[in-house]
């Protein structure tokens, strides 16, 4: 049942709870978006406007609910509705949520909607014992979720969505011109070396990643028909050497390990690099005052549902263990809205 605002007594503090609320409600708005990926909704109307009885056929829902549905994704601005009453997408969700355009990022969220709802339920639990809703540790996770093929091609797309925005102003950010060659370790479907390959031709490029992604990274690749200049590295970071390049990025990758291993894998790209060369992570860094940054503390958060010893930091954090590896001239630079890259040079 809903909430409403407690009446006003003498004694209450200035002020209103709508801004508490709203953060309480939040999963609502996010569960109807997860919700409209899944069915595929701004896909079912790439074709056109739809009436809510059509578009509810086109998606298969039940008639109780469809109008409500469509009408809290026009609140949300994630639809609009004409004056007939007929549904179709915003610019923004027809450029970013139909399946099948380059720009997709729904698989993204159908992620989030299968993997990460349902973990973040148990994060009392995760807060009080420090450790993730289910029992396998860090090693393990990335292997155990290739082993199937069906769910390493689906977490790839993933984290094509999550990566595309990144790749595409990381393109334009870095200065390619003063390097022939680059690695992406933790490529999955390869997104990043392709988009930048794309848009450098003098550079060949590497995808790091574990063997079972070798077949979906290729794929990927002649898709956009750079087979020559693009290819796959099959190793694992944890215990195999890094391969060597001018460049090498290591984009969302810190984020889900300890310490430890955070220190091991800047140290490994630092002998991988020849003199002169550079590194690029990027990650939802959290400030330095850590007080304003929300995205990236939940980022942390979710580090904690997911991973045995994984967590978010600041580009002070980063940039004080650049240096510890090696690593000098750091500079940090916002990417996107939400991720920041800081590049070091050997």
């Amino acid at each position: 049942m809903d909430v409403a605002d407690p009446p006003e007594s003498p004694d209450a503090p200035a002020g209103s709870p709508a801004g508490i609320l709203k953060v309480g409600y939040a999963f609502r708005e996010s569960k109807a978006l997860l919700s409209a990926a899944e069915l595929g909704v701004f896909t079912a109307l790439a074709g056109g406007a739809a009436p809510f009885d059509e578009l509810a056929t086109r998606i298969g829902i039940a008639p109780r609910g469809a109008r409500d549905f469509f009408d809290a994704l026009v609140a949300l601005r994630l639809l609009d509705r004409d004056s007939a009453g007929r549904y179709h997408n915003t610019p923004e969700t027809a450029h970013y949520l139909v399946r099948g355009k380059e720009s997709y990022i729904g698989a993204e969220l159908e992620f989030f909607n299968a993997q990460l709802y349902r973990r973040w339920n148990a994060l009392t639990a995760a807060l009080r014992t420090g450790r993730p809703p289910e029992t396998a540790g860090a090693e393990g996770h990335y292997a155990d979720r290739y082993a199937d093929p069906g769910a390493a091609l689906s977490f790839a797309r993933a984290m094509t969505s999550a990566t595309l925005p990144v790749a595409t102003v990381l393109t334009a950010k870095f200065p390619w011109a003063d390097y022939a060659t680059f690695a992406d370790i933790g490529s999955a479907q390869g997104c990043l070396p392709v988009t930048i390959a794309a848009a450098h031709r003098h550079l060949t490029g590497i995808g790091f990643d574990l063997p079972p992604l070798h077949a979906v990274f290729d794929a990927y690749v002649q898709e956009h028909d750079l087979s020559g200049r693009v290819r796959f590295h099959p190793g694992d970071f944890l215990c195999d050497p890094l391969p060597r390049a001018e460049v090498l990025v290591l984009g969302r990758v810190l984020h889900n390990w300890d310490f430890a291993t955070k220190a091991m894998l800047l140290q490994k790209a630092y002998e991988a690099l020849p003199p002169g060369g550079a590194i690029i992570v990027y990650e939802r860094l959290i400030d330095d005052e850590r007080r304003f940054n929300a995205t990236a503390l939940l980022s942390s958060l979710n580090m904690l549902l997911m991973t045995a010893g994984g967590f978010d930091f600041s580009s002070a954090d980063c940039i004080g263990w650049m240096h510890d590896a090696g690593f000098r001239n750091m500079r940090a630079e916002p990417i996107t809205t939400d991720q920041t890259m800081i590049v070091g040079m050997k």
